[in-house]
């Protein structure tokens, strides 16, 4: 392996690296930039060029530095404890980047067993173990006006509508060889112009097995070499916020493989895991649980969190699998109470508050999301408060319930409303993000697609509609990749998505109507701006159980900035279908899922101007009449308030006559002149005015042609 490096390469001098306080800081649990020290760095001393190694190994016997460097000798290379802290260093002259090593550590049982680096920023290309040394001083960022302007947002204000991938299946290559980080800006470039605003990648730290999909990990600090080198991921990131798109990774902080070469009994002795097998074994996983109640493990995951958010410039995390760091009986094997009594792991809590003040400490405006799929009360929210601190938490309620109640034929949802109205219950319970995610497409649970109920064409309305049903549901949102075409099979991790499905016409539509929908959201701020208190929304009806339609608005700042959705689950079309609505005044459909161009039946309401009336309905002062579309979802805007009749027929005159310019005090003259009318006559008055605005726009048409 070839480095080619510029003049910024930086060496340290090694006395600076393995200086007592470092050593302390670390031992203390509150080292949140350890990385800077341990693993292996390119430094100098006593004049001479070389390497710097330090390992935490506290129960070793002996330590070894082994690599190609001495043709992987054993014995050759010893390390010294420093100040007899269990922290193991050596200055190897003459090693360059590129070099590849392992420890050999000789444990408190006397085994021998090769060890790759876990603070190693570049490993080799699994089946092999070995880490690389890596300068990752050497490289300059240029995305100063992305940090700046996100240091100026409020995320909850801010739309948030993030692609899930996986790297390695995303596309593969024929050879089944992986795409390189920059081969991947093709995915960027997708991403921005389907109109979403992050992309969330599944673990890259670096694991051995790709089943696993990077859930097990070996290099926490290592970006897998499976797509290239550390510093080609940091221009993926870069080309990412070139085009407006926030980069989260996901991480396993819960727990590790059990590979030999990883962390598993590193010293001999369970040294990152649990002593005690209850707490340590993983029985579902066959993984590990780290220790969080050691000081040293906590320097370990703090300093890791930091080093992705500075050294990669990441815009947000994702603890995966929160609950089972949460509980002590998680998996169902054998446990031990805490000494409350309790099933809860108190160290568990404690690392993850301590995780997310460091975060919002050190790093602005970070994102932190945690998979937490129990009734855990306040996981989101501030730690002062009694939260667990995270930014963000998946909605599972709300995921397990709607895909049930979609899976369902629409003639039997009417006995099963409750499914897809009560998460309204507690959706403002904590920041959600509502996840469609890669778990629900794998192990025999079907794609999204296949889900669905009915024929071909009753599936990809059903899916239409769940995306609608979605994107109006307070909550950011989140989409596994192929999901938006309707990939018809399961998610497969060792293959590439169905891109050749784009090639029919239904899928290549799905499409289309993901993206106008992303973009939608992205331009309507009464879909994002209130997304996590009540006063952003309004059920407007959600009782209408035997024709299984719902009908919701979301509120923007702007008392007049709302969407308003109705949403209806049966293969029926409603026409007349009454609304209420908060404003007299005129109103457009400004989105329909049954539009033809979305390979749906066109049941739409496109370019017409629904005009309200003045009769209460779902506790609204005013009304609409529209129709609502067959496994559809129509959106509904206010075009143009009205508060009286006077400016409903200024509006209609202004309409009709806008050719002719007659002026607004003629339109007031005339009113005045008026004999005084009863209400039914006022409103047979407008209606009439309404035909005569259809007339004369015809005749302006016809003039125009």
């Amino acid at each position: 392996m070839t480095f080619k490096r510029g003049a910024f390469s930086i060496s340290v001098k090694y006395e600076a690296i393995i200086k007592e306080d470092n050593i302390l800081s670390f031992k203390s649990g509150n080292s949140v930039d350890s990385y800077k020290f341990m693993g292996s760095h390119l430094a100098t001393h006593k004049g001479k060029k070389g390497v710097s190694f330090m390992v935490w190994a506290p129960n070793a016997k002996k330590v070894y530095v082994s690599g190609e460097f001495n043709k992987w000798e054993l014995d050759t290379h010893q390390m010294i404890n420093l100040y007899d802290s269990g922290i193991w260093s050596i200055f190897i002259e003459g090693l360059k980047e590129g070099d590849k090593y392992k420890y050999n550590v000789v444990g408190c049982d006397g085994i021998s067993r090769l060890k790759s680096d876990p603070y190693a920023t570049f490993s080799e290309l699994r089946p092999n173990t070995a880490s690389i040394v890596y300068d990752l001083e050497d490289y300059e960022w240029s995305d100063e006006k992305w940090q700046q302007d996100k240091s100026k947002k409020i995320c909850d204000q801010e739309p948030m509508n993030i692609y899930e991938v996986n790297l390695g299946s995303w596309k593969r290559k024929w050879d089944g060889d992986f795409f390189t980080y920059e081969e991947l800006y093709e995915m960027i470039d997708y991403a921005k112009d389907m109109g979403y605003t992050h992309i969330e990648i599944m673990p890259i730290t670096e694991f051995p097995l790709d089943m696993s999909w990077g859930y097990q990990t070996v290099g926490y600090y290592s970006p897998t070499s499976r797509h290239g080198e550390p510093n080609g991921f940091r221009k993926f990131v870069e080309r990412c916020h070139e085009n407006q798109l926030g980069i989260i990774l996901d991480f396993a902080y819960s727990h590790f493989c059990r590979d030999e070469h990883g962390l598993y009994k590193f010293d001999g002795s369970p040294q990152f895991e649990y002593s005690d097998p209850t707490k340590a074994d993983n029985n579902g996983w066959g993984t590990a649980h780290f220790d969080l109640g050691k000081a040293e493990v906590n320097s370990f995951l703090l300093s890791n969190v930091l080093y992705w958010f500075k050294e990669f410039h990441i815009d947000g995390i994702r603890v995966d699998a929160v609950s089972s760091m949460l509980y002590l009986d998680y998996d169902g094997g054998d446990w031990k109470p805490n000494k409350y009594g309790g099933r809860e792991n108190l160290e568990a809590i404690d690392f993850l508050r301590k995780l997310n003040e460091t975060a919002y400490k050190y790093i602005t405006n970070p994102i932190i999301i945690a998979e937490e799929s129990t009734a855990w009360p306040m996981v989101t929210g501030p730690t002062y408060k009694g939260a667990l601190g995270f930014t963000y938490k998946w909605n599972m309620g709300w995921m397990n319930d709607t895909l049930k109640y979609m899976e369902m034929d629409p003639i039997y949802r009417k006995y099963h409303h409750d499914l897809i109205t009560f998460s309204f219950m507690y959706a403002f319970s904590e920041n959600f993000i509502l996840p469609l995610s890669h778990d629900e497409v794998v192990h025999g649970k079907k794609s999204l697609l296949d889900k669905m109920p009915g024929d071909s064409w009753q599936k990809f309305a059903n899916l239409r509609l769940l995306y609608a049903y979605y994107m109006i549901h307070p909550g950011k949102k989140l989409l596994f990749m192929g999901s938006e075409f309707g990939q018809g099979l399961e998610w497969r991790y060792a293959y590439g998505l169905e891109w050749e499905l784009l090639e029919r016409e239904p899928h290549s539509k799905m499409k289309d109507y993901v993206r106008d929908l992303n973009h939608m959201y992205k331009n309507d701020k009464a879909l994002y701006e209130i997304d996590n208190v009540y006063d952003g929304f309004d059920f407007i009806d959600p009782h209408n159980s035997d024709q299984s339609v719902i009908t919701l608005m979301r509120k923007g700042k702007d008392e007049k900035d709302f969407t308003i959705a109705v949403i209806n689950f049966t293969p029926v079309v409603y026409y007349d279908y009454k609304v209420g609505v908060p404003f007299s005044g005129v109103y457009k459909e400004v989105f329909n899922s049954d539009d033809d161009k979305y390979w749906g039946s066109n049941q739409t309401m496109s370019g017409v101007e629904i005009f309200s009336n003045n009769e209460k309905w779902h506790n609204k002062n005013y009304c609409i009449n529209i129709k609502v579309p067959p496994l559809g979802a129509t959106f509904i805007k206010l075009k143009k308030s009205s508060n009286n009749e006077e400016e409903i027929i200024l509006e209609e005159k202004e309409t009709k006559h806008i050719n002719l310019k007659e002026t607004v005090a003629e339109i007031k003259a005339a009113l005045e002149s008026r004999p005084k009318k009863s209400e039914i006559e006022k409103r047979e008055s407008i209606e009439i005015h309404k035909k005569e605005v259809k007339i004369d726009m015809m005749k302006l048409n016809k003039i125009k042609k």
